[in-house]
């Protein structure tokens, strides 16, 4: 790993990113699930269903969500009756998602505050690695999908939902000029933090392409590794098995 990495458009230590990410986080928890519906126009909510479908969550298996701090993907999977294990390295971000659970009668999932480069759940340990929205805010991504590959079972599967390049013609650049003018408008009407949210588009921008996340994921030693686009790439599922 380089000495520096990306934080938005900054380069900055990477000792350094993690603590800023950290704090982006515990200022946009509280309003964080209102300005996904105001900056996709509710649009989020299908790619996550999407995501789910994917997925496939049975019951009796032991899915682990990481990054899934305020719950959406961990609601969407447990009427399946999966043993869902919640994780994301913030603590604001993990208490919404509880009240969220309080507030929706869900008792059944299990929360914790981890750090996806270095888990502490035993190797093989989960049927299924969930990650949606979160692996381009970590700072060592190919480690924390060596870790991943680790907690996962024999036959286990691995799923990620990120933002990334779209191939449509003229499209991506009206999305930059929608993202980067109008979303941190929207983030200090909304949550009074233009900064954070500058930061989370600016992430996208500096996140790998299609295919070199792909091939980031093989590399962490997953195979039968897919890339399911989503508005030209907008959004895409990436998603790969370990055997």
């Amino acid at each position: 790993m380089s000495e520096t990495v990306s934080f938005g458009y900054q380069d900055v230590a990477v000792s350094e990113k993690t603590a800023r990410v950290g704090e982006v986080f515990t200022s946009v928890a509280r309003n964080y699930d209102r300005m996904n519906d105001a900056m996709s126009g509710g649009m989020h909510r299908l790619w996550k269903d999407r995501f789910v479908r994917r997925v496939k969550p049975r019951a009796g298996e032991f899915i682990l969500d990481m990054a899934g701090g305020t719950g959406d993907i961990a609601f969407r999977m447990e009427p399946s009756e999966a043993q869902i294990t919640v994780a994301d390295i913030n603590a604001e971000m993990l208490e919404v998602g509880i009240a969220r659970a309080a507030e929706r009668g869900i008792d059944t999932l299990v929360w914790t505050q981890a750090n996806a480069e270095s888990l502490t759940f035993d190797t093989k340990s989960f049927d299924a690695y969930t990650i949606a929205f979160g692996i381009r805010n970590v700072t060592d991504i190919p480690a924390a999908l060596s870790e991943a590959h680790r907690v996962l079972k024999r036959g286990g599967r691995f799923f990620c939902l990120e933002f990334s390049t779209t191939v449509w013609p003229g499209f991506g650049d009206l999305y930059d000029a929608y993202s980067h003018k109008l979303v941190p408008r929207i983030g200090q009407m909304i949550a009074g933090d233009a900064d954070s949210y500058r930061y989370l588009i600016e992430s996208i921008r500096r996140f790998p392409d299609m295919p070199t996340f792909e091939s980031m994921i093989a590399k962490a030693g997953f195979v039968q590794t897919r890339v399911e686009p989503m508005l030209g790439g907008l959004v895409a599922i990436h998603s790969g098995w370990k055997i």
